[in-house]
């Protein structure tokens, strides 16, 4: 028989709450929201296309995906941020859901683009 060993440790970072998986709550917060917003954006129709966004269940995992990494890493980007920051979690909150009304999801996507776009310069 065997001997069973458990060690177990716990460091500040690690009892950070955490609403996205992968990753480690020491990582760079602009790393990873810029990350987010990025591979979110992959799907996205080009800017000034917006109305011709299918929000599939892809679109609305990966904007959820934006909404969990931001809750989690939004608090410590810069301060001229926060702004942009409180914008992409209310207008993700909205698109992370599919039964969200079409033109409510429209009119949130052309929101969180221009406070994406913020994070994403801000982060430079």
């Amino acid at each position: 028989m065997l001997p069973v060993l458990l060690v177990g440790c716990q460091d500040d970072a690690s009892s950070a709450e955490k609403y996205s998986t992968g990753g480690d709550p020491a990582d760079s917060p602009c790393a990873r929201v810029v990350s987010s917003i990025g591979y979110a954006g992959l799907m996205l129709k080009p800017k000034g296309q917006e109305d011709q966004q299918y929000f599939e269940d892809a679109v609305i995992g990966r904007l959820a995906e934006v909404r969990g990494i931001t809750l989690q890493f939004g608090a410590r980007l810069p301060q001229s941020l926060h702004g942009a920051v409180e914008t992409v979690k209310t207008t993700t909150a909205g698109l992370s859901r599919n039964d969200v009304p079409r033109d409510r999801q429209v009119a949130l996507l052309k929101e969180y683009r221009v406070a994406a776009d913020a994070i994403v310069a801000g982060c430079k």
